[in-house]
């Protein structure tokens, strides 16, 4: 039983380093900037991510937690024609916003 345990909670731990969020090929356009970067861009919206910061007892790294949404945040600006994003705040608890911009060319 102790070895059981021993290996799921192995398990748990190796998973909570892996990144489950994969960027798509139009997300990996997408730059995350500063507000002043986006002066003069056209705002297109507001996007909310969240991953599971938690897996069973085991708090996943904030690292990969942040850069999983970063990375679904890109992915939703590409979808919604933005090539920008702002973070309005840190990451708390699982979850970030995002302001998302269309910069330079201004058609959608």
């Amino acid at each position: 039983m102790k070895q059981k345990t021993g290996l799921l909670l192995g398990a748990v731990v190796w998973l909570s380093g892996c990144t489950w969020v994969e960027p798509t090929k139009e997300g990996e356009e997408v730059l995350l900037v500063k507000s002043f970067n986006v002066e003069g861009c056209l705002h297109l919206g507001s996007t909310e991510t969240s991953v599971k910061h938690v897996i069973g007892p085991v708090t996943r790294s904030e690292e990969k937690v942040t850069e999983e949404l970063i990375t679904l945040a890109k992915n939703r600006a590409a979808e919604m024609g933005g090539n920008s994003i702002v973070a309005k705040a840190p990451p708390a608890d699982g979850t970030m916003s995002f302001d998302v911009y269309r910069c330079g060319d201004q058609s959608p």
